[in-house]
């Protein structure tokens, strides 16, 4: 009788578990969209509108390069309908994980249907791409607008309403990228030049013609050393800059021992102000929102550079 009632319990339980898991679609209740970064999931927002729940599993000053996936977020992504993701290496940790969801359901790498010589690539190695996309207003576009394909392909009855969504998105795009123009123009040429910790801003001055410089590479998960940090203040005395910036999902070590070794150089270097790079601000907040994350850190460039 014991054992009955053990098996019994045992299925009621498993019944419960996979009802669970079960695609919301499949219950009758919103999709749930699943995104990686908080910049694709404000994308999906504003395109799908009420028409879907939006859940992004990394949050305010997460760094996605060093993202590992938690068994909480396993169990996200099985329930999501939808999983859009970055691509290009930027969740290099989630990889194998996303390619073996892709046997059950939408996973889509949005920065991946960007045509190639659309992307920025190191010049010491052409085939590594960097993932930072979003920087690139531009190229953000076309990226975003993959996620109006999948949702107009999966949800055809909402179509002309993702595509309206679409355009009107956009056209707020175009007129940011118009204001980020007019407020670098306010820095003199010479001093055009962004230092951050990492190469997050190539896609920022690509498109809006500031010289970048990184003292990490594309990923965060790559090492520096004392001959980076030499190589990054010696740039920096030659070029007279007055302010460097730190990252909001970065540690700020090592810009501060940039700050040090300029000063025994003799030249002082003030710390900008905080940009986001691979993360947005907190939820609630303008700067978590993509726009107003990009005006943030275009006001903060700006201001301490002009």
């Amino acid at each position: 009788m014991k054992r009955v009632l053990f098996l019994f319990f045992t299925a009621v339980l498993l019944v419960g578990c996979s009802s669970n898991n079960e695609p919301r679609s499949e219950k009758n209740e919103k999709p749930l969209v699943i995104t990686t970064t908080g910049q694709i999931a404000d994308a999906v927002k504003e395109i799908a509108g009420d028409h879907v729940e939006v859940k992004s599993l990394m949050g305010p000053g997460v760094d996605p390069h060093l993202y590992k996936a938690t068994q909480g977020d396993l169990q996200t992504l099985e329930k999501g309908d939808i999983i859009f993701y970055n691509g290009l290496e930027l969740e290099g940790k989630m990889s194998e994980i996303f390619e073996k969801m892709k046997k059950e359901k939408t996973v889509i790498a949005i920065g991946e249907a960007v045509s190639k010589d659309q992307i920025l690539s190191n010049e010491l190695h052409p085939d590594l791409f960097d993932p930072h996309i979003w920087f690139d207003i531009d190229v953000w576009k076309l990226a975003t607008h993959e996620i109006t394909k999948t949702l107009s392909d999966e949800f055809p009855d909402n179509k002309e309403g993702f595509t309206k969504n679409e355009e009107a998105y956009f056209k707020q795009l175009s007129d940011l990228s118009d204001w980020t123009d007019k407020r670098i123009s306010e820095i003199p040429e010479k001093q055009r030049v962004l230092v951050t910790a990492h190469d997050a801003f190539n896609y920022f001055g690509h498109s809006h013609g500031m010289e970048v410089r990184g003292l990490q590479g594309l990923s965060t998960d790559s090492e520096y050393g004392l001959k980076d940090i030499q190589n990054i203040v010696d740039f920096l005395v030659k070029k007279n800059i007055k302010a460097v910036f730190i990252e909001s999902s970065v540690s700020d070590k090592a810009m501060k021992a940039v700050i040090e070794g300029a000063k025994e150089k003799g030249h002082s270097i003030q710390i900008g102000g905080q940009l986001y790079s691979d993360a947005m601000g907190a939820e609630g907040t303008e700067e978590g929102t993509y726009i107003g994350m990009y005006k943030h850190n275009v006001n903060t460039i700006v201001d301490s550079l002009k």
